[in-house]
């Protein structure tokens, strides 16, 4: 387990080790032994090319672009790269990975004044301040208008990541009820918080009066909020986006602000910022704007500045717990040796975090005789089971801090022997009845191998299959009688869906069979019913690898 990062005046280096600060930020004291530290606030790129070769890292913001260029000049001296804040838009991760550079950056430096705009927003969409606002300045004294009181009403909360807990914090501090949704937390997390637990997105939005979203823009989330969605929500609700722009759908939201459907709502994100004048938010009814201010307090600059200097002090001292982005590329003996496997358990903990999201222990076994140390395998395992599912990216070298930070227990075991392949990696993840309802646990297993560099499936609970892990997969059950894959197939056939690969297996003859069938295209969520309903199928899941 990795220790906790020292307080960077602590770090006493034999040689001082030199960091150059290129961009404007407040970075705090920079009196640390050992080390020599240069601010030098918005310094030109010719300056930061010239100067950049005699420096072991290098902290940014946003405005210095980290290309190529700049990371060629740097030479070998150059070990890390720090960012203040959460975006690494303008850093070269891919380049800077290949050349084996540690980019860091502070991304919950922000959380605390990321969740109070949130809130801030709720407030002011409760009480008509955006209306009453813009109709004083136009000389209308309009004293009519009625509000809404926050306390006993239902706020939503989609995504209880760091920021989504702050916000149920202060909403239960104004007395409000909270129910939130995120299938990628266990329960114990929503216990601690003392945060209901919605099972669906559309369960949440029938009972809440207000529904803030707090969660990564992802192919997932992109519009997840969209006309139907909206439509869930009681008449007269509140909405709030302080996350991403996109997440709510923006011309659905105007739409329903248009309607009275929503009594107001308030968005501090767009998709395309700066927003052009003809954009619909700025001449919605009810709705209050603010120009992507979540980072933007004095505490919160303070906080990044300090707080991305200090890890990048640590890190350059060997201690990369905290903030790391990307993941230098391993050396050439490992990644010959297991970078099949690495892109293997990616793969498997990627399979399980749609097939049991919020699980609360990972469980990893290898069998056989692994041609390095699978240690690493573990790793790739569980950021595939976190990634998209958390404020920060998952990589091989923060992975585990966040499945700790996320509840997740760990196990690793290892076996000697491998009954059907040279080498196998089994993974099982399993989600306790916390609640001690009398439910009981609820575990999925996948497994698979590495033939030559390319991974394969082999493994669905306890059927044996051997399939390519790549694209869509449809993965059903049924009763092991004849008709069941003509059936689907022709029903997928009517859709014009092609199906790439297939493999079948079977419990034993008579009984539960399962087979998986790797598709070009993805299927509709009502496509995924209409195959649920077939008399010879069982169950039905769509995952994308």
């Amino acid at each position: 387990m990795t220790a906790s990062a020292p307080h960077p005046d602590q770090i006493i280096p034999t040689t001082p080790l030199r960091v150059l600060i290129c961009d404007e930020m407040n970075p705090g004291p920079l009196d640390f032994s050992g080390f020599e530290i240069e601010y030098e606030g918005n310094l030109p790129r010719e300056d930061t090319l010239r100067r950049l070769p005699d420096f072991d890292a290098l902290i940014t913001r946003s405005r210095t672009k980290v290309d190529r260029e700049l990371i060629d000049a740097a030479g070998p001296r150059l070990k890390v790269i720090g960012r203040g804040g959460v975006g690494v838009d303008n850093i070269d991760l891919d380049y800077a990975s290949l050349r084996g550079l540690l980019v860091l950056n502070a991304p919950e430096s922000n959380n605390v004044s990321a969740a109070e705009l949130a809130v801030m927003h709720l407030m002011a969409a409760a009480r008509g301040l955006t209306r009453s606002d813009a109709k004083t300045r136009a000389g209308e004294w309009d004293r009519k208008f009625l509000g809404l009181e926050l306390k006993d009403r239902t706020l939503g909360i989609i995504g209880l990541g760091r920021i989504g807990s702050i916000v149920a914090d202060r909403a239960q501090g104004l007395r409000m009820n909270v129910v939130a949704y995120d299938p990628y937390v266990p329960d114990s997390k929503f216990e601690r918080l003392g945060v209901r637990r919605a099972a669906t997105l559309p369960e949440l939005l029938e009972q809440v009066d207000a529904v803030t979203v707090h969660t990564p823009l992802t192919d997932e989330t992109r519009g997840m909020l969209g006309e139907a969605e909206l439509a869930l929500l009681r008449p007269g609700s509140i909405a709030v986006n302080a996350a991403r722009g996109g997440i709510i759908d923006e011309q659905a939201l105007v739409d329903a602000l248009k309607s009275g459907h929503l009594f107001a709502a308030g968005v501090d994100v767009f998709v395309d910022e700066p927003p052009t004048p003809e954009h619909p938010f700025l001449h919605a009814p009810n709705l209050g704007i603010t120009a992507h201010l979540g980072a933007n307090t004095v505490e919160a600059q303070a906080r990044v500045g300090a707080e991305i200097v200090g890890r990048v002090l640590a890190a350059l001292h060997g201690d990369v717990s905290r903030g790391a982005v990307n993941a230098p590329a391993l050396d050439p003996k490992t990644l010959e040796a297991l970078g099949g496997y690495l892109t293997l358990g990616e793969k498997l903990g990627r399979i399980l975090a749609q097939l049991l999201p919020g699980a609360s222990d990972v469980e990893v076994t290898f069998r056989g005789d692994f041609p390095a140390d699978p240690s690493p395998v573990l790793t790739s395992v569980l950021v595939g089971y976190l990634s998209g599912s958390t404020d920060e990216r998952p990589n091989i070298i923060n992975a585990r801090a966040l499945a700790k930070e996320r509840g997740l227990s760990v196990a690793v075991r290892e076996q000697s022997d491998s009954p059907d392949y040279q080498t196998e990696v089994i993974v099982k993840v399993t989600q306790h009845d916390v609640n001690g309802q009398g439910s009981r646990d609820r575990t999925r297993t996948v497994g698979g191998t590495v033939f030559g560099k390319s991974p394969r499936l082999t493994r669905l609970r306890d059927f044996r299959v051997e399939l390519e892990p790549e694209g869509y997969i449809l993965i059903a059950s049924n009763a092991d009688k004849p008709g069941a894959v003509a059936q689907l197939s022709t029903l997928l056939g009517s859709w014009g869906i092609n199906i790439a690969g297939m493999a079948l297996g079977r419990a034993e003859k008579g009984g539960q069979a399962l087979f998986t069938l790797t598709l070009d295209d993805a299927l509709s969520a009502e496509q995924l019913d209409a195959l649920r309903a077939l008399d010879v199928i069982e169950s039905a899941y769509l995952v994308r690898v």
